[in-house]
């Protein structure tokens, strides 16, 4: 198994996408890419410990690659906006993309570059994976016991929709995610 981390505004919204991926075997909430020597939810929206809400990515590269997890996340959220995603505003909620490896950088670079050259203005950083912290308990799968919460109505399930309509060939069934 592989391991990718993306931040791309509330983790809520991504980590339900990333679950239904085929090859996808476990997405966690977590916080990454600060300076304190810890994180939680309280912390991070502080705005103190400079942690982006993110989450880490466990999948099976023989069913789905690391550049096939970015063509998803480039398009469940918007890379133009900085330290933002629609009204979560902070930089807890910045678009990023945290590499493991070198291989994982260069995808990401060329990946960024495609969509500039594109006419995206993509704002999402890129930098080396610090120490994930795993978001408190009631923050997994936070969309599939809240799914009728006016956030995730309004939120979440259009870009769910989006991942059904672009990426109908990535998704797993339901069931088995």
């Amino acid at each position: 198994m592989q391991k990718a981390i993306f931040a791309g505004g509330c983790f809520w919204c991504i980590e339900e996408a990333f679950k239904r991926l085929n090859g996808v075997s476990q997405v966690h909430s977590g916080y990454i890419g600060g300076d304190a020597d810890t994180a939680n939810y309280k912390a991070v929206c502080s705005g103190q410990t400079e942690h982006a809400e993110a989450v880490s990515v466990e999948f099976d590269e023989t069913v789905i690659g690391y550049e096939q997890l970015l063509d998803v996340f480039f398009d469940i959220h918007d890379p133009t906006q900085i330290n933002r995603q629609g009204h979560d505003v902070g930089r807890q909620y910045r678009s990023a993309i945290f590499y493991l490896d070198e291989i994982q950088a260069q995808q990401a670079k060329d990946k960024i570059a495609a969509l500039k050259q594109n006419g995206i203005d993509v704002v999402t950083e890129l930098a080396p994976a610090s120490e994930f912290y795993i978001a408190e308990a009631y923050h997994q799968d936070y969309y599939r016991g809240n799914s009728q919460q006016p956030y995730c109505q309004v939120v979440i399930s259009p870009k769910l929709a989006k991942l059904s309509k672009n990426h109908a060939d990535k998704l797993a069934h339901l069931e088995n995610s």
